[in-house]
């Protein structure tokens, strides 16, 4: 039954330990899900599998000139697992997305690497850390006091565009923090009326009233158009 310590309960191991952080990643409707971080743990604990078992699949080559290091097969797997975290990472306007999934990947690795070399302890424990880190902290962070970003831009008309003022006084009466307003105009070009556009990054305490301050854009017959982007989701 050597085999099955030797090759089995890693592999199963990592599966399970992929499948555990790959789900509740897949809950959450991020890009990476179930299947990704099982494969990303199961290749990660077979070529560590590999690595340990070297003097096995090398079988016909002297004893004397195989070295085993499975310390440069696990920095190349961190290494190239890299090219696939950035795969998950986009930039949505001024907001960056997909660093947790990325961070997901990373440590679903390095939890693969462990199975493959057998450091079971450490890997559940691993494992056991991440699904809290990634459940439970995440209803902690949402209740933590914290200061919310978000990126607004409004067109007005012209001819009824509103000055920085009463829009600094807009932000605030939905309880936002206005920095500096960039004011841009647009000439008409035939197809379309010249407009105002006021930009700015807000700042709030707690949650931001976003769909209050959406419901009263809606609602003025000024506005052409607005954008409210939230740096935070």
């Amino acid at each position: 039954m050597e085999w099955l310590s030797a090759y089995v309960l890693p592999v199963a191991g990592a599966v399970l330990a992929g499948g555990l952080i790959g789900f509740e990643r897949e809950y959450r409707g991020r890009p990476a899900g179930f299947r990704t971080h099982i494969l990303v743990s199961l290749a990660s604990a077979l070529l560590m599998l590999a690595a340990v078992h070297q003097v096995e699949w090398m079988g016909k080559v002297s004893s004397d000139i195989i070295q085993i290091d499975p310390v440069r097969m696990a920095h190349g797997i961190l290494t190239g697992i890299g090219f696939l975290c950035g795969g998950v990472i986009f930039r949505h306007g001024l907001s960056v997305h997909g660093l947790t999934t990325a961070a997901s990947l990373w440590i679903t690795s390095a939890l693969g690497t462990l199975y493959g070399v057998g450091f079971y302890g450490l890997a559940l424990g691993g494992t056991a850390v991440t699904l809290i880190v990634l459940g439970v902290l995440r209803w902690a962070d949402r209740r933590m006091p914290q200061l919310n970003i978000m990126d607004v831009s409004v067109c007005y008309r012209r001819e009824e565009a509103i000055d920085e003022r009463a829009f600094r006084d807009l932000m605030s009466a939905h309880g936002f923090h206005t920095g500096a307003v960039t004011e841009k105009l647009t000439a008409g070009d035939g197809t379309g009326a010249a407009k105002v556009e006021y930009s700015a990054t807000l700042r709030g305490d707690g949650p931001l009233k976003i769909a209050s301050l959406a419901r009263q854009l809606r609602g003025d017959a000024r506005v052409l158009e607005y954008s409210l982007a939230p740096r935070k989701d």
